[in-house]
């Protein structure tokens, strides 16, 4: 059973919006203050890089980028969405010099936004775009089989494929550098039990509940991702942990420097992004996903818990948006409005009552 604010039995953060709802993971000391932060505080600890220390470490790999890239038409990949992370690094590339091969990953479901966006990147930064498109056909119908599962991760599919795609792109141009927009201070926050980003747990639930075979869906096999893991022919670099990173600041950069628009949420570039944020995750799942991203934000000290809370007080899906995203991706789901909705009243069901053995 989900908590809900009510409930007697309802905490919330002391200095964060995490809370017990739909998160059966979280935890609280004596001062009230959840699990999230402290690992919050390792994360940052490990991986992210201040001062002038941090600024060493990116001005090294900017020089082996270029230093590997001699005699290559590109120094490194960037998988691009049009999202702020991306966009942000595609003008870091520019003003470093960098020659990159921007990579799009098509998956059916862009907005126009979006692809504006993304135009802007590549023409400003006089950057090449190369589009993996995906199958629709066998996209929508691993898409219908999470549907169809009733587990959580549906974006698990898209993640998943970008990767994948990535490495294989790195493989065909022979580019040995990525440069990677994930990082601590703006998305390191996520309950586990909100995601599953496993390939062994896509494949049974699509071997369970697909039909149409998997011939161009790019995910590799756990022995090939072991083979990848070993020989390392390429490597990822998450130069955003390196830098300061203040997402205010850097959307008035991008805003102005590369005609960037905003979204309104974290990763809306996608229509079923936003549909599955917006809608399905607080309608089926009580998930309000805001609460993981305005919380990691006061982690790092670029939000402050007052200002997260008021932004939570703000309905969670774009009225102006939401009837005609509700028609768009029910048609184009093949969904009639009352199988979908027998799909939000159905239960949801755990990721492990998948094979979830290592991908």
């Amino acid at each position: 059973m989900v908590l809900s604010k009510e409930d007697p039995n309802y905490r919330q953060c002391s200095i964060s919006v995490m809370d017990n709802i739909a998160d059966p993971d979280i935890t609280f000391d004596e001062k009230g203050i959840c699990n999230y932060y402290y690992e919050y505080l390792e994360a940052e600890k490990k991986y992210v890089l201040k001062g002038e220390e941090g600024q060493k470490k990116y001005e090294q790999i900017i020089t082996q980028l270029k230093a590997d890239g001699k005699g290559k038409k590109y120094d490194c990949i960037l998988g691009v969405s049009g999202g702020v992370d991306s966009t942000y690094l595609a003008y870091l590339a520019k003003e470093a010099g960098l020659r990159v091969l921007c990579v799009h990953f098509d998956n059916g479901w862009n907005s126009e936004l979006a692809v504006k966006n993304i135009q802007n990147i590549v023409e400003k930064c006089g950057f090449d775009l190369y589009t993996y498109v995906i199958d629709w056909e066998e996209f929508k119908d691993i898409q219908l089989a999470y549907f169809k599962a009733n587990v959580i991760d549906i974006e698990a599919i898209t993640d998943i494929a970008i990767f994948s795609a990535l490495d294989i792109i790195c493989k065909e141009q022979k580019v040995k550098h990525i440069i990677d927009g994930r990082n601590v201070v703006t998305e390191v926050t996520l309950p586990q039990a909100w995601i599953c980003k496993n390939t062994s747990n896509l494949r049974d639930i699509h071997h369970k509940h697909g039909s149409v075979p998997l011939k161009s869906y790019p995910i590799m096999s756990p022995i090939r991702r072991r083979i990848v893991a070993r020989t390392k022919p390429f490597q990822s670099w998450p130069l955003l942990n390196y830098i300061e990173y203040q997402k205010d600041q850097v959307k008035k950069i991008i805003s102005a420097e590369l005609g960037w628009r905003d979204y309104g949420g974290k990763h809306y570039e996608s229509v079923f992004t936003r549909f599955y944020q917006g809608y399905i995750l607080p309608t089926k799942f009580k998930v309000d996903k805001r609460k993981a991203h305005l919380s990691n934000l006061i982690f790092s000290g670029q939000l402050t818990k007052e200002q997260a809370m008021k932004e939570l007080e703000e309905p969670i899906y774009p009225s102006h948006l939401f009837q005609g995203d509700l028609d768009f991706v029910c048609k184009k789901l093949g969904y009639s409005k009352e199988e979908f909705q027998t799909y939000l009243d159905t239960p949801a069901v755990p990721h492990d009552n998948y094979n979830l053995s290592i991908s």
